[in-house]
């Protein structure tokens, strides 16, 4: 699979969430207490993201 979400512990003991697609990063999260709360990001990432708005900065 070209793309998928990596869940893994840093130093300080948090569960960080990733995504990527084939090696590279495209985004990481902040830190959560949980793993159960790590999950919960994806989920909300994987229902709301498709609907997500596009705010152009440039």
């Amino acid at each position: 699979m070209a793309h998928k979400f990596e869940i893994w512990k840093d130093k300080k003991g948090e569960f960080r969430v990733r995504f990527k697609y084939n090696s590279e990063i495209i985004f990481a999260t902040d830190g959560y207490t949980s793993k159960a709360s790590a999950k919960n990001a994806i989920s909300s990432i994987q229902k709301n993201g498709p609907n997500a708005e596009i705010e152009d900065n440039s």
